[in-house]
């Protein structure tokens, strides 16, 4: 089984930064992706970031470059930097970590912007 957690999120205002991290445990030595996708209300998850353990990146049509990935593969961490910031991107942000069967999820964090 593998845990996510996550931390970094809150509250800021439209054109601000904030950085979300997730750390990973337990039974992680079949990942090979990890990211983030988020969820607004009433809408459905979508991706924001990923990225595989070879370096290759997958991003979300919705952050235009606003948003940076990176990975610490000896950690087992991977952070999230958000620049630009819009009321938009209010949603809860998830750290998800895949393998080539399954892919587990943290708690989420809430991530807030206010114009």
């Amino acid at each position: 089984q593998v845990q996510l957690v996550e931390s970094g999120g809150g509250l800021v205002q439209a054109g601000g930064s904030l950085r979300l991290s997730c750390a990973a445990s337990g039974d992680i030595t079949a990942i090979n992706v990890m990211g983030w996708y988020r969820q607004a209300p009433g809408k459905a998850r979508e991706l924001v970031i990923t990225m595989t353990n070879g370096g290759h990146t997958d991003y979300g049509d919705s952050i235009s470059g606003r948003f940076t990935i990176s990975r610490d593969n000896v950690r087992n961490t991977v952070s999230l930097q958000m620049n630009s910031l819009k009321p938009e991107d209010t949603a809860v942000y998830f750290c998800v970590a895949q393998g080539p069967l399954d892919a587990h999820w943290g708690q989420g964090t809430q991530v807030t912007v206010s114009s």
